[in-house]
């Protein structure tokens, strides 16, 4: 990076003194000033190309000057510095249009580098375009929570702080990390997810560093590492909670020094990535009990987004059903009578809108384009209304309740109300469609569907023993 002119106002004497010697050590010329009023009148004097400000100080704050800035017209990188923790600065900060924020207290590499990010070209160019994202939300909604959920994701694209995604299966965590991805400047670099409850540790170290021919039994290529192919976008830890503690702490390596060791490896490599990590775990009660390391955790936590279940944004199902119906049956889909609806919005939903998708999906194949009824959710109306108005503890998944019903019916008692598909056949894509979505990782899918590994292995043989699985 060529030399740069930058201007920080601070009114913590150390840390204008650490701000400057790290900042000259890169090469940077700097101009201190204590307050955000002496700042403006540096900007009336000169030109800078990177101002970096403290929030709360006296005079004038970091968002007052930040605010004057823009009023004047310029497009000057701006980096707030914030308070540990406090993501709400954060925050409010991205979305009064600052490029990027630090929070206290932090190290001169880290610095650094954003000084050096917000200076790169392609940030610069998304950031003048005004560019949100190369999509629009993907997350349909009316909820007031999760509309500012969305608003924050959006705001702190813009930055490279690391984003925790926490929330149940099926609330859409993937959904929020490519939407993080979109609307930041990588939208159009590498998007590189990773399911880390799919391998063992043995295997997913090598998936997401890579090793050199030779390294271990079987290595009999040099393979690249996941973050290795997501250098300069965006790398997705989908599940990382399931990761074993040794791994932890080479992770907890990588997030620190930005460099990678292929497995059998010699020498490190640089790698730029921005990382989003989700779990459906409580990740802090693990870190009491020992079993996610803190240190990881809070490296991971910079920027925390929970996801609410379905049954705590209710106001949401009415319209994720008709987004789902026009997905399935195009937009000239028939509604679903006001019983159907009703019965939908009182079911607790505990796979979420995943659950949500395949019902409406599985509703309508059976109906074969026709306005879809009770039977078309479930094999039978009386078991479709008592399953959506029962509890979360006596719920079960519909197709956990489909292969109980097939395994002991007849091949007559088996063929669907609506001609064209059998439950069988509407069972074995269900099956197989959740394979895929889980990467073939048998024991999440088995979770997902609400059955037993057990019957899934047992479906997958019969599967196979029929020539309609190879797996």
């Amino acid at each position: 990076m060529s030399e740069l002119q930058i201007l920080v106002a601070d009114d913590d004497a150390q840390m204008q003194l650490a701000i400057k010697a790290s900042l000259m050590r890169a090469g940077h010329n700097v101009t201190i000033t204590a307050d955000g009023k002496a700042a403006l009148e540096k900007l009336d004097e000169q030109s800078f190309d990177v101002i970096i400000s403290d929030q709360r100080m006296p005079n004038m704050t970091g968002q007052e000057l930040l605010a004057a800035v823009q009023e004047r017209g310029m497009t000057t990188p701006f980096i707030m510095i914030t308070a540990h923790g406090t993501i709400d600065q954060a925050v409010e900060a991205m979305q009064l249009g600052a490029s990027d924020f630090i929070a206290k207290p932090f190290g001169a590499e880290e610095l650094v580098r954003i000084v050096d990010r917000v200076t790169a070209p392609e940030v610069k160019g998304h950031r003048s375009s005004g560019n949100k994202g190369a999509m629009g939300r993907p997350i349909v909604t009316n909820d007031p929570l999760m509309i500012r959920i969305l608003e924050v994701c959006e705001a702190v694209a813009r930055s490279d702080a690391t984003v925790l995604v926490q929330g149940e299966s099926g609330t859409g965590k993937e959904l929020i990390a490519r939407l993080v991805h979109n609307a930041s400047p990588r939208v159009n670099q590498p998007f590189v997810a990773v399911n880390c409850a799919a391998l063992p540790d043995t295997l997913l170290e090598s998936e997401l560093f890579g090793h050199e021919k030779g390294a271990f039994t079987g290595a009999q290529n040099r393979k690249i590492g996941k973050f290795e192919l997501a250098h300069g976008g965006t790398i997705l830890l989908d599940e990382v909670s399931e990761m074993e503690l040794p791994l932890q702490a080479k992770l907890l390596r990588v997030l620190q020094e930005r460099e990678v060791d292929r497995v059998g490896g010699k020498d490190p490599i640089s790698i730029d990535v921005r990382v989003v990590a989700t779990t459906n775990r409580q990740i802090e009660e693990m870190v009491k009990r020992g079993e996610f390391r803190a240190d990881l955790y809070y490296r991971l936590n910079v920027i925390p987004i929970t996801l609410p279940p379905l049954r705590d944004r209710r106001g949401d199902v009415r319209l994720l059903v008709e987004h789902f119906m026009r997905k399935f049956l195009g937009p000239s889909a028939k509604p679903l009578t006001a019983e159907i609806l009703s019965s939908l919005e009182g079911y607790s939903w505990p796979g979420n809108v995943r659950e949500l998708q395949n019902a409406v999906e599985r509703a309508a194949i059976l109906s074969s384009g026709k306005a879809p009824e009770k039977t078309d959710f479930l094999l039978s109306g009386e078991e479709f209304h008592a399953r959506l108005t029962s509890s979360p503890s006596s719920a079960t998944s519909s197709l956990a309740q489909s292969i109980e019903v097939i395994d002991s019916a007849s091949e007559e008692e088996s063929l669907v109300i609506r001609a064209g598909m059998t439950v069988s056949e509407m069972e074995r894509k269900l099956i197989f469609e959740t394979l895929r979505a889980t990467n073939d990782n048998r024991t999440q899918a088995a979770k997902e569907l609400g059955i037993s590994i057990r019957t899934l292995r047992n479906k997958l043989n019969e599967y196979r023993s029929q020539g309609l699985f190879e797996g």
